[in-house]
């Protein structure tokens, strides 16, 4: 007999209920997928490393307040995304002064974040890293609503509609943000 894994709306029910072991589940479920959509929209490891644990914290607390209107996935992303563009606008300034670390960077104390691997080959993650390396400058330069929009559609196969129930925005807005974002990064990339 197959044991049947409860949904995330279930799950969110009983984290509301202060369910440590559903929280768990929900962490386990989501970590890799929050941790890399995090680290995409902010560029760097550490900086999405913490914005993706805010997000399970905000889960935990906020948990009774979502009523299922939408599904878990989009409320979370919702408050994932929301928490991403917050930690940007905070430190914007910071930017200008000092460049942030980089994976590898100086801080020796700083440990790396292994997210679940998607079990690509080494010719795999050449061609990835490569391709990241053109792409991370060209997403930087984005809007945050056309930066979250597209990696939304593409990373996390989300519609218009979720896209727009995520950045609190019309499904003919998140079209609007996802065509001009992939627009500006054809042009950045090609001048490239």
């Amino acid at each position: 007999m197959t044991k049947v894994e409860p949904s995330d709306e279930d799950l969110c029910k009983r984290i509301a209920e202060r369910d440590a072991d559903a929280f768990e589940l929900m962490v386990d479920r989501h970590q890799g997928r929050a941790y890399r959509l995090a680290s995409s929209i902010l560029g760097n490891e550490a900086d999405a490393r913490d914005v993706s644990q805010d997000a399970f914290i905000r889960l935990y607390e906020s948990a009774g307040r979502f009523d299922g209107r939408s599904r878990f996935s989009t409320w979370f992303y919702r408050i994932l995304v929301n928490l991403c563009i917050d930690h940007q606008r905070k430190n914007r300034w910071w930017r200008r002064l000092a460049p942030l670390a980089t994976p590898g960077g100086d801080d020796p104390d700083e440990r790396a974040f292994d997210p679940p691997s998607s079990d690509a080959g080494p010719e795999d993650d050449v061609m990835l890293k490569e391709s990241i390396g053109r792409l991370r400058p060209a997403l930087a330069k984005l809007s945050p609503q056309q930066r979250a929009a597209v990696l939304l559609q593409t990373q996390e196969g989300f519609t218009s509609r979720e896209i727009g129930e995520v950045l609190k925005c019309s499904e003919a807005t998140a079209r609007v943000h996802v065509h001009r974002g992939i627009a500006q990064l054809r042009k950045l990339i090609a001048d490239d």
